[in-house]
């Protein structure tokens, strides 16, 4: 039996990135597919759950570092499925008028955050289509909730790599930019292939779920920043973006296979 939280007409049995990410945060809004192919790549790629933390890990410290530098507006796009410490509560325990506007392909991901962010008039959950970045800014909840005329933080960790070379992230990313007022951020963390033989693992196991992944090189990533001025220490392994502490600094933060950085528009 499925559970209630399961809409009408969801095709369980082909695995979900959002959800097998879930899976690996140690989240239960998964079903017997993704896990199975959650396990089937950890026994290939051991450091897929250390990647998805670190990649966590670095989500909450560039959300402080944003509501520190004066931003109350995100943007969270490919925000998967909500589990502890997402971006509001990260958010809005800094500064409670904070505004948040989720955006996923995932049906459970977006029924899942509507259901837990129903009391929260600041933070919302709508299905978008990376793709589209037009159609996104257009929707109506999140012009209503996002106002473009101040500064917005869009977040896209662990998302482009969703996105095929023939989509083009880049032109994605530009489209946005143009859509925000100087002061705005992007803070991004991307998959590298600098493994070679982990990244051809990681990518045809992709191609058994419904987004598939194109991994890029480091270069690629920093093209991703054009017009964005990054912030110190640019970009970097996820581990290393301002860790907080010493020990949030492992001995291997290639290990998180995510290049991670921030950047301002000028």
């Amino acid at each position: 039996m499925q559970p209630d939280w399961v809409p009408d007409g969801l095709d369980i049995d082909r695995p979900s990135v959002a959800r097998i990410y879930d899976y690996l945060l140690g989240g239960s809004h998964n079903f017997a597919a993704d896990r199975a192919l959650a396990r089937q790549a950890i026994e290939a790629i051991p450091d897929l759950p250390v990647q998805a933390a670190t990649n966590r890990a670095f989500m909450h410290r560039a959300v402080r570092f944003l509501v520190d530098a004066g931003v109350t507006q995100f943007l969270d796009l490919g925000s998967g499925i909500p589990t502890l410490g997402n971006v509001h509560e990260i958010a809005q325990a800094a500064d409670p008028q904070a505004r948040v506007a989720y955006v996923d392909i995932d049906d459970v991901a977006v029924i899942h955050s509507q259901h837990l962010l129903a009391d929260n008039p600041n933070a919302i959950a709508v299905r978008g289509d990376l793709r589209r970045p037009a159609e996104i800014l257009a929707d109506a909840e999140v012009s209503g909730l996002l106002d473009l005329s101040r500064p917005v933080a869009v977040l896209a960790i662990a998302v482009l790599h969703a996105i095929s070379d023939d989509d083009d992230p880049a032109g994605i990313i530009a489209a946005l930019r143009d859509a925000l007022r100087p002061g705005s951020y992007l803070a991004m963390a991307h998959g590298v292939n600098t493994r070679v033989e982990d990244a051809d693992l990681v990518v045809d196991l992709s191609k058994r779920t419904t987004t598939p992944m194109t991994l890029r090189t480091p270069e690629q990533v920093q093209r991703l920043f054009d017009g964005f001025d990054l912030v110190d220490p640019g970009l970097v392994w996820a581990p290393l973006w301002r860790p907080e502490s010493p020990h949030e600094v492992p001995d291997r933060p290639e290990r998180s296979g995510n290049l991670a950085g921030v950047g301002r528009k000028p």
